[in-house]
């Protein structure tokens, strides 16, 4: 059950240590939203072109979508979501010139979701 997708600037690639992430991600998400290690699948897409505003330059992107089947809180979500933060400013080091705009966004699976 948790679905995990990090997006990412390709200016961050050397400076984000990806299976580092997730490694620290998943024990967050498994003592917040109360699963098993081995049900957090985490997967990273290298985004290459965005536009932060009327920039092109000098940003950087970093999107974590948790998706957690029905039934958490909106406060149990606050509060992974925040954790999620507080990891980003941990894990990722910071590249010169660059500005990075991280967020998390933690919806529900789809009632159709299915695994096997």
């Amino acid at each position: 059950m948790p679905q995990i997708t990090v997006d990412y600037s390709g200016t961050l690639a050397e400076a984000f240590d990806r299976q580092a992430f997730a490694l620290a991600l998943h024990p967050i998400v498994v003592t917040t939203v109360d699963t098993r290690p081995e049900a957090c699948k985490t997967r990273f897409r290298q985004v290459e072109d965005f536009v932060i505003g009327g920039e092109t330059e000098g940003h950087a992107v970093l999107h974590i979508e948790i998706r957690l089947l029905h039934g958490r809180t909106d406060a149990t979500k606050i509060r992974l979501a925040d954790a999620v933060l507080d990891l980003i400013a941990a894990q990722v080091k910071p590249v010169d010139g660059v500005t990075l705009h991280s967020s998390v966004e933690i919806p529900n699976l789809d009632a159709a979701f299915r695994k096997s």
